[in-house]
């Protein structure tokens, strides 16, 4: 079945724009949850997949239309896998800038000299009937000492050195970013999908 429109379960301003500028070339209308002011619905999930999946197939039911959604989050070897799937609830009334702040300090407590880290996204494309698909991308890096702000990113982005690479994501502007993320990287899949549709 060929899509037309997709809606994206995001209020996320970033993740939207990211999202909506992957999907260009397919000539898919993107609308988002907050330009629909659709509810944000909540991740009471265990795992990405589980909440990205609450979330596209509760929007698709509520509107007709297939629904993308995602759940991302980033995951550090030395503080057991956290923040994982609770990385926007980790930060303190969602301000990243002091849930990087918490991270750096929490990995310092810990004692565990490992700065290895991962992020980890699950795209789900749901559609009204109840049928699904899931893709999911994951990108392996480091944790950087400090945060490496740059004009790009958002979320944990300037604490997050992929490896093979010397700068954070924050730093690397979006199309390169893009090429090679978490979320990148499940919409590629996701993309190949809809192109043979």
């Amino acid at each position: 079945m060929k899509i037309n429109e997709i809606i994206f379960a995001s209020h996320n301003k970033g993740k939207i724009a990211e999202i909506t500028e992957m999907l260009k070339p397919l000539r898919i209308a993107v609308k988002s949850a907050l330009d629909m002011e659709l509810p944000d619905v909540e991740e009471t999930g265990s795992t990405f997949a589980e909440n990205s999946l609450l979330k596209s197939k509760t929007i698709a039911e509520l509107t007709g239309i297939a629904c993308i959604a995602d759940d991302s989050g980033l995951c550090v070897d030395a503080l057991n896998g956290a923040p994982g799937v609770y990385s926007a609830r980790y930060a303190p009334d969602r301000d990243f800038n002091r849930g990087m702040d918490k991270l750096l300090a929490e990995m310092a407590a810990s004692g565990n000299q490992s700065r290895k880290a991962h992020f980890s996204c699950v795209i789900s494309l749901a559609y009204p009937n109840g049928e699904y698909n899931l893709f999911e991308g994951r990108v392996d890096g480091q944790i950087a000492p400090e945060k490496m702000c740059g004009p790009d990113g958002f979320g944990y982005d300037p604490l997050f050195i992929p490896d093979g690479y010397d700068c954070s994501f924050a730093q690397m502007g979006k199309e390169a970013k893009n090429k090679i993320s978490h979320r990148g990287r499940a919409m590629n899949l996701l993309k190949a999908y809809l192109e043979t549709m």
